[in-house]
């Protein structure tokens, strides 16, 4: 059976769900099976099991734990960026932090404790699969 899914404003496929599981997929990731319709991730029991024993779904939760500890601690250093992958991101927190003298410390501050604070589809949607370059709140 083969898989297509949407990411990151891509359509990406076809693959077989081992394949599927390589990328940052959770329940609500759009999944076409052979090219048809397009439906939640969590409508293919077969897919959920695949899933729940590739352990994907914790590591969301611990990437965004970590980017909102990260954006807390350090967030000045964009390195909360740099960990789910939006490289242009960090860079521009760094320049941001420099212009303004490390003003900029108190937007990922309040970036990190909303971070913490939404759930682990609110933080996929925000942050990983939005196609901003700089996805702030």
């Amino acid at each position: 059976m083969s898989y297509y899914i949407h990411l990151n404003g891509q359509n990406i496929g076809p693959m077989s769900e081992h394949q599927m599981m390589a990328y940052s997929v959770n329940a609500n990731t759009s999944v076409s099976k052979d090219g048809g319709a397009w439906a939640p991730l969590y409508t293919y029991p077969e897919l959920m099991a695949a899933l729940q024993s590739s352990g994907a779904a914790s590591v969301q939760d611990s990437k965004r734990v970590v980017c909102g500890i990260l954006a807390i601690l350090v967030g000045t250093l964009g390195v909360q960026y740099f960990v789910i992958g939006k490289t242009t991101a960090g860079l521009l927190t760094i320049l941001l932090s420099l212009v303004t003298c490390g003003c900029w410390g108190i937007v990922t501050l309040i970036q990190g404790i909303m971070m913490l604070c939404m759930t682990d589809a609110e933080f996929e949607r925000k942050y990983v699969e939005s196609t901003s370059t700089l996805p702030l709140f």
